[in-house]
């Protein structure tokens, strides 16, 4: 087992980790009430609802034009058609602007919840090594781009998407429910001998019609929410497969791996399509409900609407306006049933990406199980460990295998030179981790020392950009003067680069294996810090780089030097004080 990997979890735990709808709704109300982009997103917010209501009075204007309209036709008034025509041109011209203006708000109200989203969801991720100790604990910090970058984007746009239509749907129920109500109110039916009228009975009719809609729609598409989630978090694991074998394609081909690999990818795609399968038979389901009640809509409000047109009390213009206010309550009313699939979807996403945020803030209260390494800032310029052990291997409660420190509570002070090494299986880098906090599994404590340490790694980590910011990182580029920069390049050896300061490229990939190293003294060498921890830095460099990089280090005479490994050039350069790593005892397990 790496560090990298999940403890004691398994891929398909990544789906259990679930927070009830109420918590996700609280969680994204709190992100979305500390954002800085909330007022602009309540501005936009005003401006369309201002915009939604317009609109309803203008459809409200073009129902009411029907009667005069159908009316003009019934008797072949031309002059009063053509009057008609005109009335019409003004209300569609009206709504054609309020269309284009809330078509801009909608996108706009999209971009701002999506740059909102977006930042909070980054800001959680890479804070306080939240990440690190995320993928450590669970599957859902192993591959998170898929929820970083495709969920956040469909969560703003559908948010923003969905709630719209709500609040206009509500607002043409409550605009034209009235007008229904009125339009109906007057009609009597007579059955035999018996009269009876019912009081807005077309409104009773709409609701009637929609509610049917919409149970159906619930009983054939509840399993989409589960699916959608399903699928999405399948997808993750195919995207991280794809990303994986495009970082290591030189070892694949090498190994001659080509075959393998484009199987376990396979086996990727046959879960996303299986789920795929399950998603379209699902929503072809849902299709016989809401194509069927959508095809039943155009005959309805006329069939509802009929015995009073056949009757004699309305007339031919009250009919299709009837139909028309019947068709906008309708509508409304049956927006649940016409976004099911949408909502569903929704719900899912909303579900990976607060789930998500979720357990990134549960991860400032992480504990493992049993116990663990304390670290604590000391006031004293030194470093001391106080009966630490370190578990290789947690298992719940258990520990597989540990290691600690063959000297009693040593203490490092501030100006050593320390080289620790270890048992032959003894994980050393499990100990620089944990003096970096990132690996809290074991028992007792480190006392650190007030001054900054800063951790040098095997493989140091190079941000895409200019040379500059890789050089730097994690320092601003403006932190440190070109002759600065130069100096300190030119002291490791890599004087050629100064000309690439500002050259983008994957340096990475683009520099080897010595000269990445080279370029980390160079950025100690202008940080100039007081305590370094190694990670067995010089092991698998060239000779001329690790004789240069051992001088460096005996340059270093301001700083305490902390060498984790079994490097013989740092001892012979810095005659550094041993400690050891020893391996504890296996407990046999219980019979």
């Amino acid at each position: 087992m790496t560090n990298a990997e999940p403890l004691g979890r398994s891929g398909a735990a990544e789906t259990t980790y679930e927070i009830g709808f109420k918590r996700q709704i609280a969680i994204a109300a709190t992100s979305f009430w500390g954002s800085p982009v909330r007022n602009r997103i309540l501005l936009v917010a005003t401006a369309l609802l201002t915009i939604i209501l317009l609109t309803a009075y203008g459809q409200i204007l073009l129902n009411q034009w029907n009667v005069p309209f159908y009316n003009s036709l019934e008797r072949r008034d031309l002059p009063e058609f053509i009057v008609q025509l005109k009335n019409f041109a003004f209300i569609a011209s009206f709504l054609l602007l309020l269309n284009v203006v809330q078509t801009w708000l909608n996108q706009t109200a999209a971009l701002y919840m999506r740059e909102g989203l977006s930042r909070d969801i980054v800001d959680q991720w890479l804070t306080d090594r939240r990440a690190y100790r995320l993928s450590l604990s669970s599957p859902l910090g192993v591959n998170p781009d898929q929820r970083l970058h495709e969920d956040a984007r469909k969560l703003s746009e559908m948010t923003t998407s969905l709630t719209i239509g709500l609040v206009q749907a509500t607002i043409l129920l409550v605009s034209f429910i009235g007008v229904l109500w009125q339009l109906s109110s007057g009609f009597v039916f007579h059955v035999g001998d018996t009269s009876f009228s019912i009081p807005g009975y077309m409104v009773w009719g709409a609701i009637f019609y929609a509610s049917i809609a919409s149970l159906a729609s619930n009983l054939v598409g509840f399993r989409l929410t589960r699916i959608n989630a399903e699928r999405y978090a399948r997808e993750a694991d195919l995207r991280f497969s794809l990303m994986r074998t495009n970082e290591n394609l030189e070892a694949i081909a090498l190994a001659r791996g080509e075959e393998n690999q484009r199987q376990r990818i396979h086996s990727k795609i046959d879960d996303v399509v299986a789920l795929i399968r399950q998603l379209a038979m699902a929503l072809t389901n849902l299709t016989w409900v809401t194509a069927g009640f959508g095809w039943l809509a155009l005959v309805v409000p006329t069939l509802i609407a009929s015995p009073a047109y056949f009757a004699g009390t309305m007339s031919f213009g009250e009919l299709m306006m009837s139909a028309a206010a019947f068709n906008q309550v309708h509508s409304a009313l049956r927006w649940y049933v016409n976004n099911f699939d949408s909502i569903a979807d929704w719900k899912a996403t909303l579900l990976r990406v607060m789930s998500f945020r979720a357990a990134l803030v549960d991860m400032d209260d992480f504990h493992p199980e049993g116990s663990e390494v304390l670290l604590e800032r000391g006031t004293a310029e030194q470093l001391a460990f106080r009966s630490m052990t370190i578990c290789a291997k947690p298992n719940g409660n258990s520990c597989a295998h540990a290691f600690r420190l063959r000297e009693p509570d040593p203490v490092i002070n501030f100006g050593e030179r320390v080289m620790i090494n270890g048992d032959q299986g003894v994980n050393r880098k499990l100990l620089f981790d944990a003096l970096a906090g990132l690996w809290p599994w074991g028992g007792g404590s480190i006392d650190l020392p007030e001054q900054e340490i800063l951790f040098v790694p095997q493989l140091d980590y190079l941000p895409e950009g200019p040379l500059r910011d890789a050089l730097l990182f994690p320092a601003a580029a403006s932190a440190f003067s070109d002759e600065e920069i130069a100096a300190a390049l030119t002291r490791v050896g890599l004087h050629e680069l100064t000309k690439s300061l500002d050259e983008h490229a994957r340096w990475d990939r683009r520099l080897e294996k010595d000269e990445q190293m080279l370029l980390a003294f160079a950025n100690l060498l202008l940080r100039r810090p007081q305590w370094i921890v190694f990670n067995d830095v010089l092991e698998g460099l060239e000779p001329e780089t690790v004789e240069r990089l051992s001088s460096i280090m005996s340059e270093l005479q301001e700083a305490t030097l902390i060498y984790i490994g079994r490097s013989g050039a740092f001892y012979d350069t810095m005659s550094p004080r041993l400690l050891h790593l020893e391996a504890l005892p296996q407990t046999p397990p219980a019979l």
